[in-house]
């Protein structure tokens, strides 16, 4: 299995030796990451619930969804490192703070937003 440190070092080291990191501003990063995730959402843009659900079972499509979330996770972990974001410790706080505010006697079952929020990965 594959961690997010070895993520973050390989694609440092990748931009290094491309004389990259002058583009890698946060701004960019951050830019280039929503260009990715709308490719992602463009792969899925059509498909039914169900199809969705299956995707990675299409021999055609399955791939390229697949790129695209390693797209994602390229420019994520490289943005969290542009800002000294230890990235795992970031979502595990988010999680934490999703949990005190949407408990399971008020959220099981339901997408409905509390306190104006939104549950993590709806």
């Amino acid at each position: 299995m594959s961690s997010i440190a070895e993520l973050t070092e390989r694609v440092r080291e990748f931009a290094r030796e491309r004389d990259w990191e002058q583009f890698h501003t946060p701004k960019n990063l951050a830019m280039a990451l929503a260009g990715e995730v709308g490719e992602l959402l463009a792969e899925l843009q059509w498909l039914t619930p169900e199809e969705s659900a299956a995707v990675m079972a299409d021999p055609e499509l399955g791939p390229r969804v697949r790129a695209e979330i390693g797209d994602v996770a390229i420019y994520l972990a490289r943005l969290a490192d542009v800002l000294g974001i230890d990235l795992v410790r970031a979502a595990l706080d988010k999680l934490d703070d999703s949990a005190r505010r949407y408990t399971v006697e008020a959220a099981r079952g339901s997408a409905s937003k509390i306190g104006g929020g939104h549950p993590p990965g709806a």
